[in-house]
Formats: structure tokens, sequence, C-alpha cells
């Protein structure tokens, strides 16, 4: 789903259409179409007057950490967040953001076969390639574990999500993408000051990050010394941003990703 530019264009510049309402989102969340002359993209609209107050977030910030994280991503040259913007929207500014059409969405499409990247498993059965995130009952009180697939897609991402310190990367905030690309989206509580690192994608942890990783990691923490920083002010602050950079930093000092030794290491629901 990497986006043409004439999509950018639409998103930026077309008439939004209010599709339908997105209930499972915490947030005032919106499927719209946006419509520029003969084209037309789908995508999702966060309006910030929309947005709930957090106890630990300031209020009216979390479209521009959706927006920063976006960013950080096309910077690191991940590609792992779809295009995102700031702008107005029918209930005011918000974020906007590229919908990720995943085999299984159309009527006449069909989902891919076997588990999801994030599932969970028969605690006596579990699935080759997929790692161990935790244990736990299911509804009917079996015993089920919580994995996700040894993927070098979801390691890249892992380290994203370490580095913008992502306090909410459920199982269902990771999509795949019609065309593989795995993306990941739902970025409004990341870029705190403070540890917030909440994920289910905690297979890796203890583990050695890659050269190549490291490498573009070291390109990020260059950038937020250059012009990139004008880029990020904008929707997070200085403090942030300077957060940010310690943190890439710190694990190119020790490049092995972390455990989950902390408070509240798993989102909650993890889906």
């Amino acid at each position: 789903m990497t986006p043409r530019n004439d999509d950018r264009q639409v998103l930026r510049d077309g008439a939004l259409t209010v599709l339908g309402r997105i209930r499972s989102a915490s947030n005032a969340t919106f499927l719209c179409e946006a419509t520029l002359g003969d084209s037309s993209v789908h995508c999702v609209y966060k309006p910030v007057s929309g947005e709930q107050p957090l106890w630990d977030f300031p209020d009216g910030t979390l479209a521009g950490r959706e927006r920063g994280a976006y960013l950080v991503s096309t910077q690191l040259g991940w590609n792992i967040v779809p295009y995102t913007i700031i702008r107005d929207g029918p209930a005011g500014p918000g974020m906007l953001q590229l919908w990720v059409q995943q085999p299984g969405d159309a009527v006449d499409s069909d989902p891919l076969p076997g588990p999801d990247l994030v599932d969970l498993f028969p605690e006596s059965k579990p699935h080759p390639g997929y790692l161990a995130v935790l244990r736990a009952y299911d509804y009917a009180g079996d015993e089920v574990i919580l994995m996700h697939a040894d993927d070098v897609r979801l390691r890249r991402m892992a380290v994203f999500d370490v580095l913008v310190n992502n306090a909410d990367r459920k199982g269902g905030h990771i999509l795949c993408a019609l065309d593989g690309q795995v993306y990941g989206v739902d970025h409004g509580v990341c870029l705190h000051v403070q540890d917030k690192l909440r994920t289910v994608l905690w297979g890796w942890a203890g583990k050695p990050v890659d050269d190549q990783t490291l490498a573009d990691v070291a390109g990020l923490a260059d950038a937020l010394r250059g012009p990139f920083v004008d880029e990020l002010t904008g929707q997070i602050t200085r403090a942030e941003i300077a957060a940010l950079r310690g943190r890439a930093v710190a694990l190119l000092d020790n490049p092995v990703m972390p455990g989950p030794n902390r408070h509240r290491p798993i989102p909650w629901p993890a889906f």
C-alpha cells in the first residue's frame, strides 16, 4: 500500500465525506472518503475535538503524535506508518491517515489463510515460527498463549515502538496490506518523555538489534540534530523531541531489545 503521489494530494486537498464511525476506537474516529476531481481515497479521520482526556498525555495532542510517528517512520525509511497529515475536516482539525486495505476487506476477497501476525493459540499447541509473549486463560477457562510471528517486518516495528515510546501496540494495530507490507496504526499515545512502552511484541526481548536497523537508528539520531527537528516541532514539544533522540542514542549505546520488566508491559485489551 505504498501510496501514489496523487493519493497524498487527494488526502491533503480533497473534499471529505464521512462514510461512518469506527465504534471500536476509544476516540472519535471516522472512515471518510477524500475526493479531488476524478480521484478518491479512503482514509481515517480523528478530529482533535473527539480526543478523550488522558491523565498522562496533554489534551489535544494525540493527532500531532500520530503525525509525529509518521514523520519518524519516514525519516527512518521504514514506511511503517501510513501517510498521515493534519488538516481540517467536518468536525474541525484532526489527523487524517490513508486507509490500509487488507485481504478480506472487500466483499469479493478472502482473508489470508492461517493465523494473524499476532494471535492466540492453545497452550498445548504453540505455533511454529511464532514467539511466545504471555500465557493466559480464554473466556472458556482454557489455557492459551499470546504469540506473534518471528517476522522481520514485526521485528522492525518492535524497534520503532521502542523509539517512539509506543504506549499502545495492540495486535489490532498491526495491519497486513494487500501488497504484503505490514503497517502500524493508532499512534496517538506515543512520544511521551516518560517511559510508556506497552506492546504485544515482546518476543525479541533481550535479543540484539541487527546492524542495518542500527544504521537507520543512527541516521535518525543524526537527523534529530538538524532540520528534521523543525518538522517535528509543530507536532510534539522540544522536550519530547529530546527524549526521542535520547531513546535512539540509548539503543545505539546498548543495542539490545528491552524486556517487559516494567509496569503494565502489555496494552489492554491486547487486540
